[in-house]
C-alpha cells in the first residue's frame, strides 16, 4: 500500500537556527541548512506525505514513544542550549493515523511503542530543527519518535525501524520519509572550551573514527557496521547512544541492506560533535537479518499498561 520513499541521517545542530541570526555565527552553517532543504525538496519531488524523525533529543527511560498530535504551534527555547536556540517559532500538523498505525506494529513485533495523539507535548528540537528549513511551509505532517533511550537495547531499535517500514508498506495509504536526527561522535567540548572547538571535533580520534564510518557507509560496508554499532556507539560517543541510527538501518535492513550512501552536507565540526546529512537509498528487503526484539524476550518482562 505505502512505500517508504526515502531515507536520511541528518544534523540538527542548533548553531544552525543561530546561523539566520545577525552577529558573528551569521550563515556560518548554511551548509548545513542547505542540505535539509535539498532533503526536503526531495520528499515533496517522491510525493512524501508524512516525515517520521526519530529524534535523538526526546529522552525517555521506558518503553518507545511516538508524538502524533494532530498540531503543533508554538515558540521553542532550548533547556539545553538557551544561547543557542531562543524563542524559535514553530507550526506543523501531525498525523495520529499513521502514529497508531507505527505503534501498533511494533507492539506487535515485540516492541511494546505507544502512540501518543491527545497531547500537550510538543517535539524537541531533534525534530524542530529539521522541520524549519524542510518543512517551512507546513507541507509535511510528522510524526516524532523517542530515539534519547537510556535503557534499551539497539536490537529493539533495529526491530521498531523494521516494524515501522512494514507498517507503511502493509497498513498506509501514502508515501513516508524516515530520518535519523543525531550526530556521529557527540562529544561535546567541555565547559568552557566551547567557542574554540565550534568548529572542531572533540578529538582526533572521534573525528577519524567517523571518517571511517562515512567511508564503511559509501561503500556499503553494512555487516561490519552493523556488528560495530554497540561499540561505535559507546566509544564514539555517540548522541542518543545511536539509537536513531539503529531505527534508521533497521528500517533499510540492518546487515543486508545493500544501499550506498549518498553525502548531502560534508562531515563537519560542531561544538565538538561530528555531523552530515546524508540520504541512504530505500532498497527493496525482506527483514530477514533484523535482530529480534531483545526485552519481551527476557523472562520478567512486563508490557507497559496500555493508557
Amino acid at each position: 500500500m505505502g512505500q517508504l520513499a526515502l531515507a536520511a541521517k541528518i544534523t540538527h545542530v542548533p548553531s544552525m537556527y543561530l546561523s539566520e541570526l545577525p552577529g558573528e555565527r551569521q550563515g556560518t552553517r548554511q551548509d548545513a541548512i542547505d542540505g535539509h532543504i535539498e532533503i526536503g525538496r526531495r520528499c515533496r519531488e517522491l510525493g512524501v506525505d508524512t516525515i517520521v524523525v526519530f529524534d535523538t533529543h526526546w529522552l525517555v527511560n521506558a518503553n518507545y514513544h511516538l508524538n502524533c498530535a494532530p498540531r503543533w504551534e508554538g515558540t521553542y527555547t532550548s533547556n539545553e542550549l538557551p544561547h543557542f536556540i531562543s524563542n524559535m517559532p514553530f507550526a506543523f500538523p501531525g498525523n495520529p493515523e499513521l502514529g497508531r498505525i507505527l505503534a501498533q506494529a511494533c507492539s506487535e513485533q515485540g516492541v511494546e511503542t505507544l502512540a501518543h495523539d491527545a497531547t500537550t507535548l510538543a517535539p524537541e528540537y531533534g525534530t524542530l530543527v529539521p522541520m524549519r528549513y524542510m518543512n517551512a511551509d507546513q507541507h509535511f505532517k510528522v510524526v516524532s519518535v523517542s530515539a534519547m533511550c537510556t535503557s534499551h537495547y539497539l536490537n529493539d531499535s533495529a526491530r521498531l525501524g523494521w516494524a515501522m517500514r512494514e507498517a507503511v508498506e502493509q497498513h498506509y495509504d501514502g508515501k513516508v520519509a524516515f530520518l535519523a536526527s543525531g550526530s556521529l561522535s557527540h562529544r561535546f567540548a567541555q565547559n568552557g572550551l566551547a567557542p574554540e572547538f565550534a568548529f572542531k571535533i572533540w578529538s582526533p580520534f572521534l573525528e577519524r573514527l567517523d571518517h571511517e564510518v562515512i567511508e564503511m557507509w559509501k561503500n556499503g560496508d553494512w555487516q561490519d557496521f552493523c556488528a560495530m554499532l554497540p561499540e561505535y556507539a559507546a566509544k564514539g560517543h555517540g548522541e542518543g547512544f545511536m539509537h536513531d541510527t539503529a531505527m534508521l538501518l533497521g528500517a533499510l535492513g540492518w546487515s543486508a541492506y545493500d544501499g550506498k550512501v549518498e553525502v548531502i552536507t560534508p562531515y563537519f565540526a560542531a561544538s565538538g560533535t561530528g555531523q552530515m546529512n546524508a540520504v541512504f537509498p530505500v532498497t527493496k528487503q525482506d527483514g530477514s537479518a533484523v535482530p529480534p526484539p531483545e526485552a519481551s524476550r527476557a523472562t520478567s518482562y512486563r508490557a507497559f499498561p496500555r493508557l
